[in-house]
């Protein structure tokens, strides 16, 4: 196959889709497929395009068999939404443009949100007739609605206009929850078009290892029970909870809590550390992808938190690499939720309601007096991670979705 892929995020660029991206495309490039990447130029989760791909240039290069075109994006705040959407229409006008100038490709892989993807998708898909396969990794206009971005009703009907256009020309939808069907369903996709695919991670290169390694050496980590949260530091996650959790906790010398990453809500985080006076609380920004193995050791305990009413219609592929690594989890988010009830099922970490500070602060003061249990939980989760979210999994998967569509496509003509 040739396949055209048009997505936001891709590496050198930080957090959690793009090394996601990066191994599919991979992966199908092993699988003897032709892969072309339309990607913007690095620039997450600031908004603030990195050094060293500034410029106007439209740059293209060949990395591990893919075809990689990164599109030029303004250097922007990505906490203001205008500044984001911004990003998100030069991407689109230039997605479209580079697009039109292949000839030769036979089915398209194309990543929500329609805010992001609806110009290239309806250039390469509807006008060139090509199929397609629609990955939704969050289900909109719900999500911008539950964290209070989509406020006015003519924003949210355009956004799910715009949502309802790739989802109906899709050939397929690939979702990464089982929880996205009804907001999806709301959106009149039919349970036969949707496609489950979990979120896979690199078992090969997250794996177990020990606490004491040269990251917990630079930052002053020994000795001390590190609860890590690794990612974006956003709107959804509700973290100032853990800060509420850490000053509960405050009393016990040894526990430690540790933020990897940058994001919208980064800098306020910071302020409400200074201002509850918190000692155990440290921020370090993100980290190079081939350090993620020692972040992820250095943690006793791993956290994924997001807000109530955004875990039913969100996975955050965080606790893959959590299982991954060895490390058990604590999860806050809503009770029976896709990620509850994985977590639940693979017995890889604990679960407690969202927004509750006091039951966090409960969980990791148990998971820090019970060594066993923090242990087999670990074990648990590795084990469930290479057994079923490997990166190899994944790619074959995806064939199989391309491949169909084109077959799809061809019987309806």
């Amino acid at each position: 196959m040739n396949v055209l892929i048009t997505l936001l995020h891709y590496a050198p660029d930080l957090g959690p889709a793009a090394p996601l991206h990066t191994m599919l495309c991979e992966g199908l490039v092993k699988r003897g497929h032709k892969v072309t990447v339309i990607a913007g130029v690095p620039h997450y989760p600031s908004g603030r395009v990195q050094a060293a791909f500034r410029g106007k240039r439209i740059r293209y290069s060949v990395e591990n068999g893919v075809e990689v075109i990164r599109l030029p994006l303004p250097s922007l705040d990505r906490a203001r939404l205008s500044k984001r959407l911004l990003q998100f229409l030069c991407y689109q006008v230039g997605a479209t443009w580079v697009g039109l100038g292949r000839r030769e490709f036979d089915v398209v892989l194309v990543h929500n949100p329609g805010l992001l993807a609806w110009l290239p998708f309806a250039t390469l898909v509807t006008f060139r007739r090509k199929p397609a396969v629609y990955s939704v990794y969050d289900v909109y206009p719900d999500v911008g609605i539950t964290l209070g971005i989509f406020r006015h009703r003519a924003i949210k009907a355009a956004v799910a206009s715009l949502e309802r256009f790739c989802l109906k020309h899709a050939v397929t939808v690939q979702i990464i929850s089982d929880s996205f069907r009804p907001g999806l369903r709301a959106l009149g996709v039919r349970d036969s078009k949707m496609a489950l695919v979990y979120p896979w991670v690199d078992t090969k290169l997250i794996r177990p290892m020990p606490h004491d390694n040269p990251f917990t050496q630079e930052h002053n980590l020994g000795g001390k029970f590190v609860v890590l949260y690794a990612g974006n530091l956003g709107l959804s996650q509700g973290l100032e909870h853990v800060l509420t959790a850490a000053g509960q906790l405050a009393h016990y010398p040894d526990f430690h809590f540790l933020f990897v990453g940058d994001g919208a809500g980064r800098q306020g985080l910071m302020a409400e550390v200074e201002r509850r006076g918190l000692k155990n609380v440290q921020f370090l920004p993100f980290q190079p992808h081939d350090r993620l193995p020692e972040v992820l050791a250095s943690a006793d305990v791993s956290l994924a938190i997001l807000r109530r009413g955004i875990g039913t219609s969100s996975l955050p592929s965080k606790i893959f690499s959590a299982m991954a690594s060895g490390r058990p989890l604590i999860i806050s988010l809503d009770e029976g939720s896709e990620t509850w009830n994985l977590v639940m099922k693979a017995e890889a970490g604990l679960c407690v309601p969202p927004e509750n500070p006091s039951e966090l602060a409960k969980a990791i003061v148990l998971l820090k007096e019970d060594r066993d249990l923090r242990e087999r939980l670990g074990q648990n989760g590795r084990i469930w991670a290479e057994q079923h979210h490997s990166a190899l999994s994944a790619a074959e998967q995806f064939e199989k979705l391309l491949s169909g569509a084109i077959l799809a496509k061809k019987q309806c003509s």
